[in-house]
Parts: C-alpha cells; structure tokens; sequence
C-alpha cells in the first residue's frame, strides 16, 4: 500500500523536544536498542540533541550506519556511537551495555526494538511466540539488570529505565498473542524497575496508538490478509477506526516522550506510563 498518511515525514531538528537538564551532557549515556529504523532511530537523535552520548543498539549495521548519518544531518549536540547487538542472545546483551560503558557514565535505557507476527492463536508458531518474548520482553529485562547497576554507582544514582510499550499494553486485539502478551508484560516490567529504584533510578512505559514505522506499515498486508479486508480499510478502520485522531503519529513524536521521561521533568513518573493514543483508549 503506498499512502503519504503512513509514511514518516523527514526528520528535522525542527521535530525534536530539546531540554535543559543537567544530566543531558556528553559524559552521560543513553543505551537505545532499536536504534537502526523507525522509533528507535528517532529517539537515539533526540537524545543525542539533547546532549547525551547515545549508543544505539541493532542487529541491523546498515540501519545503524544510517542513524549516524541521520544524527549528523540534525546536528545534534551530542553523539550517536553504535553497537552492532542481537537482543536474543546474552552474550551479545552484556556486551552492548559493557561496550556503552566505554563511551561514558550509562543513565539511561530506552528499550524500543520491536516485532510483529500476525496468526490466530490456534495456528500461531510457538517459535515466533518465543522470539517475540525474547526480544521485547527478555532483553529489555536482561540489559536493564546489566544497566542498574551503572546508574547505581553514579554519583547520585539518577538514571531512568524507558520501555516502550503500546495500547496493547493495555487491550488486546486478536492475531497479535506474542506482541500483545509481551507488551503486557514489559509494562509489569517497569513498575518491578520502579520498585527497587527508591525514585532516583525511575522507570516509566510509553503506550502510543499506531506510529509511521516499518513494524506498522509491514504488518498491513498480513493483517488485510488475517481479516479479509483491503489495506486501506485496515489502516482507516483497525488502525485508527477506535481514535479519535485519525492520523498516525510521528516517530519524532514518540522519540520526544522517552526524552520527557528521562529528563528533570519526569522526576515524578516512576513506573507510569505515557499513554499517547490519541483518545483510543480513554473514548468511543
């Protein structure tokens, strides 16, 4: 399906919330997985305009690669460094936090890589099912235990834990069983965080509504497929039919929620979660 209302717009400096916090310097680092596309990229060059020292984190070299460039292309204030990592192996998930480690002081995480498989659950491949868990759910639990203590043995323990989550996180559609359970889950996951922080090591979830990634528009045709409809009315009517605004958003938009988060301004979220759905959840 080729429509301008699903394709990201350009990313600019113009698109990103910038913000003055003492923490926001280039000593200080911000782990990013996802980093290659979509709103992992986004939000590795928000933080990197916000002067942090970001290392982002794919299986994807070529994404990465691009995230660089794209960083550059802003002008960003700090730096994007990057660590080639896949999510589903813990090897890989210690040494992505021991080579960000290298680059600064780690304070943040922002667990945002994500997949999507489309089934019923009586014909869902267990496979997938795990690959889902591990990736969105396994590793954001396994490199936050590698990352807490970094922040724990900063000066004041300041730090934050960001997850991305979805309204799915909140409600469940059907032919999404291994996305929606882990998404679940990940926001269990953050109030856990939240729990042990003692409110200077914070954790909070973002729960958006449809976002312009590939993990979206890729799921499209699977989706018209599953449901015997066309792919338009699959982005007018599954999509966004329950929001009550009818576009999808940004990921800039969601890159600038996960900046809020770890900033001075979102000392008082800890295990919360911001829901930006665009009245999907809240009205009918």
């Amino acid at each position: 399906m080729t429509d301008d209302s699903i394709e990201p717009a350009e990313l600019t400096a113009d698109d990103l919330l910038v913000v003055e916090d003492d923490h926001f310097t280039a000593e200080n680092v911000a782990i990013v997985t996802g980093g290659g596309s979509g709103i992992g990229r986004a939000t590795a060059v928000a933080l990197a305009a916000n002067g942090l020292t970001v290392a982002a984190t794919d299986i994807d070299e070529d994404g990465l690669a691009g995230t660089v460039e794209k960083a550059e292309d802003v002008g960003v204030a700090g730096t994007v460094e990057t660590v080639v990592g896949d999510l589903t192996d813990d090897d890989d998930l210690e040494r992505i936090v021991e080579e960000a480690a290298e680059f600064g002081q780690i304070r943040y995480l922002a667990n945002i890589a994500g997949l999507q498989h489309i089934d019923p659950i009586d014909e869902f491949p267990v496979e997938q099912f795990d690959l889902l868990h591990s990736v969105m759910l396994r590793a954001p639990f396994v490199l936050s235990k590698h990352v807490i203590p970094h922040v724990e043995a900063t000066d004041d323990g300041v730090g934050a834990i960001g997850n991305m989550a979805s309204i799915h996180g909140h409600i469940a559609t059907q032919d999404k069983v291994g996305y929606i359970s882990s998404k679940f889950g990940i926001r269990g996951l953050t109030k856990c965080i939240a729990a042990e922080g003692d409110g200077t090591l914070r954790s909070f979830s973002v729960s958006t509504g449809y976002v312009k990634t590939p993990l979206v528009t890729n799921q499209i045709p699977d989706t018209a497929e599953e449901r015997g409809i066309s792919e338009r009315e699959v982005v007018e009517d599954v999509m966004l039919g329950d929001a009550k605004v009818t576009e999808m958003m940004e990921p800039a938009e969601v890159a600038n929620l996960f900046t809020l988060g770890f900033s001075k301004h979102g000392r008082h979220l800890d295990g919360g979660d911001l829901t930006w759905d665009g009245g999907h959840l809240s009205t009918y």
